[in-house]
């Protein structure tokens, strides 16, 4: 289905394409690069020894073949794991195809823990424009470090203070009103994005958090509060939903003009939008 629209809506790739492959794998986003998606979110986590890896929970044991808090484990612990197989067997079962994506154990970069340094490579040698959306995440035992170590990464590539932020590359969301308020403090042209998985009283009138030019409201939000969409635009912000999956939801995201969808499925959605 092709929607008439009067802006592009941006697509946005879940840890990478996770619906096929292992989330926040390097075979995850390499597939959402070749499945057009216009940009890759990744959530990062320090490791002990002060590297930024790509994991969502606190502990590694839904991801990966070992146990423990990402923060307490340093690279080479994690480095040795398996963050690929836990994708396979159980997770297809039921579908009607296989996924593009085939576990190879000889392959192990394309599995192993990913730090943001090469994935920000991978963005690097992409070949086209893709965007990057770091989430960080918190509560974490090295609280103020994560953005600061993150921003000198960024600062490597070159993405750290772009020009104007309607010209970034790259953006950082959190939870944490904190975490944000230390990027911009920081990078004040780095656009910041206020995740959100119900609206506090005190902005339901379309507010963000001081210097956020971003909302990004979970998939419920949205469905239960329409309205809140419009509230958001009137307020002059950006609208990022996630995670959006289901055609039906693609549909009703369309049709309040929303800026950008956070999804699972690229394809599936790049499709659905007519792309």
């Amino acid at each position: 289905m092709t929607h008439a629209r009067q802006h592009v809506i941006q697509v946005v790739a879940h840890r990478g394409a996770s619906e096929d492959a292992p989330e926040h794998t390097l075979a995850a986003y390499t597939k959402a690069i070749e499945d057009g998606a216009d940009a890759l979110e990744c959530d990062v986590r320090l490791t002990a020894d002060g590297h930024l890896v790509c994991v969502h929970d606190r502990r590694i044991n839904r991801t990966s073949n070992g146990r423990g808090a990402v923060s307490a484990l340093e690279l080479a612990d994690l480095a040795a794991l398996d963050f690929g197989s836990w994708k396979t067997g159980e997770a297809y079962r039921g579908r009607d195809e296989d996924p593009d994506w085939e576990h190879r154990p000889e392959d192990r970069e394309a599995t192993s823990v990913l730090t943001l340094e090469r994935l920000l490579e991978l963005v690097a040698d992409a070949g086209r424009r893709v965007e990057l959306a770091i989430e960080t995440k918190h509560p974490t035992r090295w609280a103020g470090q994560v953005e600061e170590r993150l921003l000198v990464l960024l600062k490597r590539f070159g993405l750290d203070a772009p020009a104007a932020a309607e010209e970034s590359q790259t953006r950082v969301m959190s939870f944490s009103a904190r975490s944000l308020h230390r990027v911009r403090a920081a990078s004040p042209t780095l656009p910041t994005v206020y995740l959100m998985q119900f609206v506090s009283p005190r902005l339901r009138d379309g507010r963000l958090p001081l210097g956020v030019g971003i909302a990004g409201p979970s998939l419920r939000i949205v469905r239960n509060h329409p309205d809140y969409v419009e509230r958001l635009k009137r307020a002059g912000h950006q609208v990022h939903v996630w995670t959006v999956n289901e055609p039906e939801d693609v549909d009703l995201c369309v049709g309040l003009g929303v800026d950008a969808i956070i999804t699972n499925r690229p394809r599936a959605v790049l499709d659905q939008l007519g792309r």
